[in-house]
């Protein structure tokens, strides 16, 4: 099967040697996704809920690219560095994907690659 390497231009990329996503027949993955903008600064530093939203909108520009939508997810994986505000990252999350409802799981870690990062979040899709 082919496989499609998608990136999202970030400079550290080719450094750390990852894709963004990465299709093989009809499963694309797409890697630990942060709140990081268009111009490399995080967004919603401070604001979970916010971090979660710009991180979903990161995920749905990388599944684009390769030819999905969040329709197509069948799992995400939330990391989270303060497991206390779950639920305002929850809510983000269901505002995406409600009626999609993925297979997922929410887990606290020590921290992120940032410290103004908050969440992280991998995404799984399988397109017909």
């Amino acid at each position: 099967m082919d496989r499609q390497n998608i990136s999202s231009g970030a400079p550290w990329e080719p450094i750390v040697g990852y894709s963004r996503a990465v299709r093989i027949g009809n499963t694309i993955t797409v890697s630990g996704t942060t709140a990081t903008g268009s111009d490399g600064k995080i967004v919603g530093v401070g604001d979970a809920r916010a971090q979660t939203i710009q991180t979903i909108r990161n995920i749905e520009a990388a599944l684009a690219k390769a030819g999905a939508t969040l329709k197509d997810v069948v799992r995400t994986r939330i990391y989270v560095t303060n497991i206390s505000e779950w639920e305002k990252v929850g809510r983000a999350h269901g505002e995406f994907f409600g009626e999609i409802r993925p297979a997922t799981s929410m887990v606290e870690v020590s921290k992120l690659i940032s410290p103004e990062m908050l969440v992280e979040i991998e995404a799984d899709a399988l397109v017909s």
